[in-house]
């Protein structure tokens, strides 16, 4: 069996050679290579070269033996460390795993523990969206409460009068003007929709006033009226003439929201 110094040094093979071999044995291989030399082919002697050394990264200031036993001492110290350390690691993975496993039981109640946070986080959303609706609601009332209410068809006598209607009422609050003439049969059908509007749109201010009072041509006191003029903060946002050819002379009231909520003047209801 090959020794330490073997392994490092190169291990003695069947074409090993040495020169530190007795001197005495040469004789006997002289005389034995002459009786063979007529029937064995003629060996080249040629310095043979010991077999590679294995690898070692390690460094050691002295090559001889003792060099050379120091590096292996260091070498198993270093192997014994790395089994340690290995050790630690091995243990404080197994008390993880020990620690993250739970028993039937423990699972159980863990789930029981979940659920209950969970209704008791429904439950919290629960109230406070009905807290949250209840103050929207407030709040909406307010506001409502705040807007003027009308609730039926006014009569505007004069220019005065319409200008007051627009210019000195609630920025928030829509005015819608029919400008009407007297010999209009859409004129009056006009009139009575507006009525029912006006008490279905309570916020919204419904208001007529003659064409001849405005100061119209005679010209759109006949082909442009039915007409319907719409403001909010004194600002006109809404122009219809000739509401006859739209509408025609008979409509009802139904007829008329669909066209003002077609074109935004309206609210959906």
């Amino acid at each position: 069996m090959a020794t330490l110094d073997d392994k490092i040094l190169g291990e003695k093979l069947h074409n090993y050679c040495s020169s530190s071999e007795d001197e005495g044995g040469s004789d006997y291989e002289d005389s034995r290579s002459g009786d063979e030399e007529g029937n064995m082919p003629s060996v080249s002697k040629e310095k043979c070269e010991p077999p590679p050394i294995n690898n070692w990264s390690g460094s050691a200031t002295n090559t001889g033996p003792k060099g050379v036993l120091e590096d292996w001492r260091r070498y198993k110290q270093l192997e014994a460390e790395n089994r340690v350390e290995l050790e630690k690691e091995r243990v404080a993975l197994a008390k993880k795993l020990t620690l993250s496993v739970k028993t039937e039981r423990e699972e159980a109640e863990a789930k029981k523990i979940n659920e209950l946070e969970d209704e008791l986080s429904e439950l919290i959303d629960e109230e406070f969206l009905m807290k949250y609706q209840k103050q929207r609601m407030q709040e909406l009332m307010s506001q409502l409460q705040k807007v003027p209410k009308f609730g039926k068809l006014i009569t505007l006598n004069s220019q005065e009068e319409f200008l007051n209607s627009i210019d000195n009422e609630d920025p928030k609050v829509t005015v819608i003007v029919h400008i009407y003439g007297t010999k209009s049969v859409a004129c009056k059908t006009m009139d009575g929709c507006l009525q029912v509007l006006a008490e279905e749109y309570p916020t919204i201010k419904f208001c007529r006033i003659g064409a001849d009072v405005t100061g119209m041509s005679r010209h759109f006191r006949v082909e442009g009226v039915p007409a319907l003029l719409v403001y909010k903060g004194g600002q006109i946002i809404g122009n219809f003439v000739q509401l006859a050819t739209e509408l025609g002379d008979d409509f009802f009231a139904n007829d008329l929201e669909r066209f003002l909520i077609e074109y935004g003047m309206l609210p959906e209801k």
